[in-house]
């Protein structure tokens, strides 16, 4: 807690006296005055405890909570139900005041929770290798396409994105690449997918890498193998931004023929959080394991032959020279891959099927509903749990009524892409009742009639 402790006058003339300097003014000498801020910053004066305990109390109420309406959102953060183990297991605490496993000396505990983790995400996707984690979906789509960039070594090549990813996925990449040797070009989804007949005429021979994401942003199913082989035909890396929960019923990545799988681990036992933070997965082929970014943890014997656990590899720029490192990704997620972990094992496989079927069962009998009250789908495209629906007038006015009717409706979809205005896009999981559902359409369609 030192660092978050006022210095006071003497402690400032110790260490300036300890390294020689005989003024902070001094210590900053050599930046020219013309850099400087030249006067103070126009922040608020200092708050005692007490007041500051209030203020941010005030701020806090200001958040609104899932749960307080019936949640239809979706985007990457889907109300999924949490098995109460989850929060058991993860509020220990030797996992909840541990710090994030660096070293190789992390505790074996910590340490065989990441090695079981990553092999959850193996057999998940069907991919050879996981890391650690990533910081969240966004990040993991980005550091696929910096794996992609060091195994072809194309240089000055180019990025193919389907529009249909995650448009704040897409926005995370630009910045990753923003000052690298590569061109991202977006592919244009007007039908609320990617066309593999579009993907083909745009590879060539300094593609880097297809990035492709199924159910897409809209909620779509994309033809992932038919975007897979046009990658391939060029020597383009395949990536498969995929989701989670989806895959207790959908084919793994890997019978797609994905060369690298990521994903938004938020469905697999951890909350909204008010955005973050979340849990970025990312799985590969084997042949690539010396370009994953992060970290792997491998299990050996010791000494005595007693199974245990290390930190195998660790290609990140506090180990070893930043040169040669694949990624300044400086930590992992290691709880919410725990939570992730033990969500996935409270399920099983069959437990994971059960959810992913009720997800396509009941969503699709919400678009149903909302279909006879005026909100019709905008493409007719197979989906999973979350579906884009085109709304007459205004979708914001829309979403705002409902909010006051307790339900929050869904996405506007003009929010990110304003050639699709009218789009509402609604995720519908496991723990939408019947009657939430009825109830959603019967909102929307008094609302619809004015």
């Amino acid at each position: 807690m030192s660092a978050y402790t006022l210095n006071t006058p003497e402690d400032v003339a110790a260490m300036l006296a300890r390294i020689g300097v005989p003024s902070v003014e001094a210590l900053f000498a050599n930046i020219p005055a013309d850099l400087r801020f030249g006067r103070m910053l126009n922040i608020p004066p200092a708050l005692s405890e007490i007041e500051l305990t209030a203020h941010m109390t005030g701020l806090a109420n200001k958040n609104v909570s899932a749960s307080d309406a019936v949640c239809f959102l979706g985007g990457g953060a889907y109300d999924h139900f949490i098995p109460s183990v989850v929060d058991v297991v993860a509020s220990r605490g030797e996992f909840y005041t541990a710090y994030t496993p660096y070293q190789a000396e992390a505790s074996q505990g910590t340490l065989q929770a990441i090695y079981e983790y990553q092999t959850m995400m193996c057999q998940l996707t069907g991919l050879d290798v996981a890391n650690a984690s990533l910081y969240e979906g966004g990040s993991a789509v980005a550091e696929a396409v910096l794996m992609a960039l060091g195994i072809t070594d194309r240089k000055g090549g180019e990025v193919l994105i389907a529009e249909s990813v995650h448009p704040e996925y897409r926005q995370v990449l630009a910045t990753y690449v923003t000052n690298l040797n590569v061109k991202v070009t977006t592919l244009p989804c007007p039908g609320g997918f990617l066309d593999p007949a579009d993907v083909a005429k745009a590879v060539s021979d300094k593609t880097v890498a297809v990035v492709a994401q199924s159910p897409n942003f809209f909620g779509h199913l994309e033809e992932m193998t038919d975007l897979g082989t046009a990658a391939k035909k060029v020597g383009a890396i395949f990536i498969d931004v995929f989701d989670p929960v989806s895959l207790g019923l959908l084919t793994k990545p890997s019978d797609h023929g994905a060369d690298i799988a990521v994903a938004e681990g938020q469905g697999l036992g951890i909350p909204f959080g008010f955005g973050g933070p979340y849990l970025g997965i990312l799985t590969c082929k084997s042949e690539f394991v010396r370009k994953i970014p992060g970290r792997l943890v491998g299990e050996t014997t010791d000494r005595h032959g007693t199974r245990c656990w290390t930190l195998t590899l660790s290609t990140r720029e506090q180990h070893i020279r930043r040169e040669k490192a694949t990624s300044n990704i400086c930590t992992n997620q290691g709880l919410f891959a725990l939570r992730a972990a033990v969500h996935l094992t409270a399920l099983g496989p069959a437990g994971l099927k059960e959810t992913a079927d009720l997800c396509v069962r009941k969503a699709h009998y919400a678009a149903e509903q909302l279909a006879k009250v005026g909100a019709k789908p905008k493409w007719d495209r197979p989906f999973v749990k979350e579906f884009t629906a085109s709304v007459p007038g205004d979708v914001n006015k829309l979403l705002a009524g409902l909010r006051a009717d307790g339900y929050f409706g869904g996405l506007p979809t003009g929010r990110w892409y304003p050639q699709h205005a009218d789009g509402l896009t609604v995720a519908v999981t496991e723990k939408r009742t019947k009657a939430e559902i009825d109830g959603l359409a019967a909102a929307v369609g008094k609302r619809l009639k004015g």
